[in-house]
Order: C-alpha cells, then structure tokens, then sequence
C-alpha cells in the first residue's frame, strides 16, 4: 500500500468540508479523483500534502503515519 487514508474529516471553521473519507492507493496504481465543485477534492489533495490540518482520521504513507486524529 502507497497511500491509505482512513475516515479523514476537514473543517473550515464550522463547516464541514470532508466527512469520513477512506481510500487506498496501492504501488502501481493510477488513480483520479472526481466530483462536483464544492465536493472537497481540493481541500483532501491539501490534507494529504500536509497545508491542511484534518479534525480527524488517519493518513498513512508509504508505511509511516503521517497524521492520526481520533478526537471527536
């Protein structure tokens, strides 16, 4: 596994922009990430890259955990 994100939430404030997102990138892989405008596909790309702080989940790495969050 290359990328593993569990249960990522990301707020704006009070707004909830990201709710409970999971995936799974494994070595090899060519993935795309689609969706409306306002769906969050920038603010998880942001989250992943570390410009973002999430309010919760798990972000994993290439192995090494890169940031867990379990506050509710």
């Amino acid at each position: 596994m290359l990328l593993q994100v569990n249960d990522l939430v990301v707020n704006y404030g009070v707004i909830n922009a990201v709710k409970g997102v999971s995936f799974e990138i494994n070595e090899g892989e060519i993935v795309s990430l689609i969706g409306a405008n306002g769906a969050g596909k920038s603010t998880i790309l942001k989250t992943i890259s570390g410009l973002l702080k999430p309010k919760r989940g798990k972000i994993i790495y290439d192995l090494n955990l890169h940031f867990k969050c379990n506050t509710n």
